[in-house]
Parts: C-alpha cells; sequence; structure tokens
C-alpha cells in the first residue's frame, strides 16, 4: 500500500469536511505553522487524540564512529519529538 501524498491528504480532508481543497490546504498550513510556534515559546504542542510535539534536551554524549571506530563527544543539543496519545495507539494497533 502506497503512503498518502499531501494532495491526497488535501482531497480527502475536503471531502469529509465539505471545504475546498484550498482551504483544507490553508487549515492544514496554519496548523503546522501554530505547532512550530507553540513548541518554540511553550516546549510542546498537543494535538488531542493524536499527540504532541514535545521539546526535549539530549545531554552531551560519547560515541563511536562507525567507519573508524573511534570514540567522539557528541555535543549537547535540543530535537523535537512526537510523542503518540495512547487513544491513537489504541486506534492504529
Amino acid at each position: 500500500m502506497a503512503k498518502m501524498t499531501k494532495s491526497q491528504l488535501m482531497g480527502a480532508l475536503a471531502e469529509s469536511t465539505g471545504l475546498s481543497k484550498k482551504d483544507a490546504a490553508m487549515f492544514v498550513e496554519k496548523l503546522v505553522a501554530l505547532a512550530y510556534k507553540e513548541v518554540k515559546s511553550s516546549g510542546e504542542f498537543v494535538l488531542p487524540g493524536l499527540g504532541k510535539l514535545v521539546k526535549v534536551h539530549r545531554p552531551a554524549r560519547m560515541g563511536r564512529n562507525p567507519a573508524t571506530g573511534a570514540s567522539i563527544q557528541i555535543a549537547a543539543k535540543t530535537v523535537v519529538k512526537f510523542r503518540v496519545a495512547k487513544a491513537a495507539k489504541d486506534a492504529v494497533l
């Protein structure tokens, strides 16, 4: 089974909500922009029933270069993770 493309997603949203494809695309773009803004400012963004985007700090650690086997220091950094809601896990699995 093939993955759903962006245009297929917009078409499915438009059909199920009664909106035009253009309005559905604009809604998704605004939702994504809001999610980015909220994660950047408050550290998390919740999509009820689906999950949440969370900003997480990774501490510095020792790693290994797989090509040479040499130990290297990996710097600390901040990453964004998506945590799936229990309702979504139950519905899919």
